[in-house]
């Protein structure tokens, strides 16, 4: 397991991300436990960005349960259709949010948080495992490159799950 995470500081984000995922698969390559997994990736994440929050929620019982992350305290439980994640678990696609505010139904776990990407993650069975949600207290730093980006992050995490 490789242990340490090396991205070129001056790369463009589009490369920090290739540079990313093949670690990200050396990272969590034998482990099995997802648990173990997701808090690696969210920590690699964020290390790699510097997001204001990068975690996961998992599909438990009809709700997403608050799953592997970093940042500060978080929303525990979302419902279906509610929020930026509700609405990307429902929908069963990644929803790039530039200004919160302007969302209709955000559920604000912080107030420092403006800008968010929400990623479905599937099961190799199509279901949806949970969603990958990144939060920005800055308005300009979440764009498409970051949801082609969490997209390639979330398949392998239903690689990881197969």
């Amino acid at each position: 397991m490789a242990e340490v995470i090396n991205i070129e500081a001056a790369a463009s984000k589009a490369e920090k991300y290739r540079q990313l995922l093949p670690q990200l698969e050396a990272l969590i390559g034998g482990e099995t436990d997802i648990t173990a997994n997701l808090a690696n990736i969210a920590a690699a994440l964020k290390e790699t960005f510097g997001w204001w929050w990068v975690g996961f929620y998992l599909v438990k019982e009809g709700e997403l349960v608050l799953g592997p992350f970093q940042g500060p305290v978080a929303c525990t439980r979302i419902r279906k259709g509610k929020g930026v994640c509700g609405t990307a678990w429902e929908q069963r696609k990644s929803i790039l949010v530039p200004d919160v505010n302007a969302f209709p139904g955000h559920i604000a776990c912080s107030s420092l948080s403006v800008a968010e990407i929400v990623v479905p993650v599937f099961t190799t069975s199509d279901e949806v495992l949970g969603v990958l949600d990144v939060d920005s207290e800055r308005y300009d730093a979440l764009d498409a490159t970051d949801v082609e980006g969490l997209e390639q992050v979330g398949k392998l995490v239903t690689r990881i799950i197969s």
